[in-house]
């Protein structure tokens, strides 16, 4: 069986009775380390965190799944870490975001809105010999390739 396939099963069997939970990403690392990646809607915490641990680490002892020594490592993911499920963007809103295009382009803009297939921005546009104007822009979720949330430090 797919290590990370029976991983997504036991975490998803432990945050049933949590919706606000999700699963943003498992990898299983040829160096041994198994990476589960949760968030919430509202964040979430150490503890959830533990449970969700213990709980896949249990049975993947109990039923012997990963033959070799492994290192299990369950934490939301970072701020540096890309947006990649509508959820992440959705709890994000009114946040900026650095936005890398399919095109190579990059983009800046404070989210405000989204729909199934879509985002909405409002960008910083200045062209030359103008004032910077503020435009809002739809941008479609199959070109982006990356989005990250941009911290100010300001």
């Amino acid at each position: 069986m797919n290590i990370e396939k029976r991983v997504k099963e036991l975490v998803e069997e432990k945050i049933a009775d949590k919706p606000n939970l999700f699963i943003v990403d498992i990898k299983m690392h040829s160096n041994g380390k198994l990476i589960i990646l949760l968030d919430g809607d509202n964040g979430i915490g150490i503890d959830e965190c533990a449970q969700v641990s213990r709980h896949v680490g249990f049975h993947l002892e109990e039923e012997n799944v990963i033959e070799t020594a492994y290192n299990l490592e369950v934490s939301s993911p970072g701020i540096d870490y890309p947006l990649s499920s509508p959820r992440q963007y959705a709890k994000n809103v009114g946040r900026n975001l650095g936005i890398k295009m399919k095109d190579g382009a990059k983009r800046e803009g404070t989210l405000t809105g989204l729909t199934e297939d879509a985002i909405t921005i409002e960008e910083k546009v200045k062209e030359k010999g103008k004032k910077a104007q503020v435009i809002e822009s739809v941008i479609p979720m199959d070109q982006i390739t990356e989005t990250k949330v941009l911290i100010s430090f300001k």
